[in-house]
This record gives C-alpha cells, sequence and structure tokens, in this order.
C-alpha cells in the first residue's frame, strides 16, 4: 500500500508499504479516505512534538470504508466511519472512570504508533463511529473539531459566560465554535491579522489584536475592567500560555487545549488571588465526537469556510512540506485518498 511517511525531521516521502493483514478479534481493517493535516502533523514534520519516534506515518484526523472485519467486531462491512484515533487500554485508572482521552498507555494513531496517511489501517472496532449523514470528507474533520468540544465541555461553566479563545487556528475556532454555540459569549485572540480578519469576516467573531502594544489592556477594556471569565489557549506557544494568565477574571477559569514541550511558568500570587481554575484539556471522548457529528449534520458547523486547501495522497509530501512554511490563507486542510 502506499504510504506517507515522515522518516525524520523535515523528511516527508511517500513509500510502499506492507499491507496491513488481516484484522484480529475486536479489530478491523478500514480503507481510509480522507485524511485531515493537523497542526500536530506540522509539529511532527518540523521535530517539535514531544511524544514521538522516527519514522512515523502520520495522520490522525481519518474517515474511511470498512473493509474486513475481525471475530466479534460490531460494525458491518461497507460502513463509511470516523476513526477515533486515541487507543486506550481499558484498564489504567482512567479508562476505569470512563476518561479513555488520558489513557496512561494511550497510544494515538499518527503520533505513538502509525497513522492514516495511508491506503488501509486497522483500527479496534469500538474506535470507529458510523458517519451517518456526513460525507467522507466531513467526516475527516470530526477529530479536530472534537478537540475544541471537549474543552468547551470540560470548562463546565454555563451560557453567558464572557469567554475569550486565543489562538485562531483550527482547533481554537473550534473550540470558539463549540463555545458559542454552548451559549458563551466568545472573543478570539490572535497575533495574525489574517486570521483574526477570517474569524471576524467569515465566522462573525469579535477579535483582539494580540500583536498589539499592551494586549492586557486591550483585554480589560474589552471586558470593562474585569477580564474574561474563561480563557481558552489554543496556541502551541509557551509565551502565549504565560500571558494568559492575565487575562482571567478574578474568580475565572483557565483551560489549556495545545500542548507543548516546554516547561510552564506562572505568578503564584496573582493565581491565588484570582482564586483561578486551570484546567487540562486533551483529546476528546465518544460523546464528543457525537456532538460533533451532530452539529456538522444540522449545519451548526461551517467546514465549507474552515477547509480551505485540499490535495492527494500522492502530492501531499509536497503540499504538507510547503504549508509547514506559508501558510497564508490557509485554516484546514485535507487529503482525499479516494
Amino acid at each position: 500500500m502506499k504510504a506517507v511517511v515522515c522518516r525524520s525531521p523535515g523528511e516527508l516521502v511517500l513509500e510502499s508499504r506492507p499491507d496491513p493483514g488481516m484484522p484480529s478479534a475486536g479489530w478491523v481493517l478500514v480503507g481510509i479516505s480522507h485524511i485531515g493535516i493537523c497542526g500536530t502533523d506540522y509539529h511532527i514534520f518540523e521535530g517539535k512534538h514531544p511524544y514521538l519516534a522516527y519514522p512515523r506515518i502520520m495522520g490522525h484526523e481519518l474517515s474511511g470504508t470498512v473493509l474486513m472485519v475481525g471475530e466479534g467486531a460490531n460494525i458491518e462491512l461497507g460502513e463509511k466511519v470516523v476513526i477515533n484515533p486515541y487507543l486506550h487500554c481499558g484498564k489504567c485508572i482512567a479508562c476505569r472512570q470512563g476518561k479513555q482521552n488520558c489513557c496512561v498507555s494511550i497510544e494515538v494513531l499518527g503520533v505513538h504508533r502509525d497513522g492514516g496517511m495511508c491506503d488501509q489501517l486497522l483500527v479496534p472496532a469500538a474506535n470507529l463511529y458510523p458517519a451517518v449523514g456526513l460525507s467522507l470528507s466531513d467526516a475527516a474533520a470530526v477529530e479536530f473539531l472534537a478537540i475544541g468540544a471537549h474543552a468547551v465541555r470540560r470548562s463546565m461553566l454555563s451560557v453567558g459566560t464572557r469567554t475569550l479563545v486565543i489562538g485562531a487556528g483550527p482547533i481554537g475556532l473550534g473550540t470558539a465554535l463549540f463555545a458559542r454555540l454552548a451559549g458563551q459569549t466568545v472573543t478570539i485572540m490572535d497575533t495574525s491579522r489574517e486570521r483574526l480578519d477570517f474569524a471576524q469576516d467569515q465566522l462573525g467573531f469579535p477579535v483582539i489584536d494580540g500583536a498589539a502594544a499592551s494586549p492586557g489592556d486591550l483585554v480589560r477594556a474589552r471586558t470593562d475592567g474585569d477580564c474574561f471569565d474563561l480563557v481558552f489557549d489554543a496556541t502551541g506557544s509557551k509565551v502565549s500560555i504565560e500571558a494568559a494568565f492575565t487575562y482571567v477574571a478574578h474568580g475565572g477559569t483557565m483551560v489549556m487545549v495545545s500542548v507543548i514541550k516546554d516547561d510552564i511558568t506562572f505568578s503564584d500570587p496573582e493565581f491565588h488571588k484570582r482564586e483561578m481554575t486551570l484546567i487540562g484539556s486533551r483529546n476528546a471522548l465518544t460523546t464528543d465526537f457525537d456532538r460533533v457529528m451532530a452539529a456538522i449534520r444540522t449545519g451548526a458547523i461551517p467546514l465549507a469556510k474552515l477547509v480551505t486547501h485540499r490535495t492527494t495522497l500522492q502530492d501531499s509530501p509536497r503540499y504538507i512540506s510547503q504549508w509547514a512554511n506559508e501558510k497564508s490563507g490557509l485554516i484546514k486542510a485535507v487529503i482525499a485518498n479516494r
């Protein structure tokens, strides 16, 4: 089969790999249809991901069609599916508490083990969700949106909450969209004027220019001096994350959506003065995938606006290399394999 392999940072090639073979009990062979390209994939290509060994077949935003079914797998041949890329052990403390997204031994497709930038992939049947009412192209966008949907659900705040989402990339925009669907009053901050214009003009969000001389002053001016009740950081930037602590209102909450290699530091007196709640948000759960699929089916998520670039598996090494460095106009790119 064909597979796109990141052999080492900066080296991405199309290779021939052996077919995966027959699925074992409880597993399914999926023919990969579409693959969303994520910031994680760009980080892998650039050598910036904290949990990775090379070489690696990337790709975790996946849709496909069931080709073969292992014994006991409760899914039909030919079923069109969304793939949940988080493989969990089912036995650890997190799994026992229903938090498979942060399993002690989690393996994320395309990160800890080879992913879906290829023709075929073996996946546990429990990680497949029927893509009812979705095109296979739209189905490949479910996972990245589920990250934001999960972060919003983790925040546990109510309708009317004044919310700031920092980072107008795909994860940040997904977070903002689901926060707005949850009834929160959402503002987006970024340092890119182009992305701010997209968030404002195409998606209707008020924005704050994080590249301004004093973004903290803009935050306070926008909130009558109070700062925001809820702040999500989806930038993957140490500088941004540390600054975000100062944008949280007294009694407010900060949710860290992105993950970085660096240590994060903050002022403990300021943290305690605010009696802040700090929440980590990792991956997503079945509930979040279901929420996203329902929102796409009803038209609540404008995928036609979010997916700005497309390519094929054959051409993807060239375009991923290009898009890692030239992000003008790029929100979400999708690879079509069928």
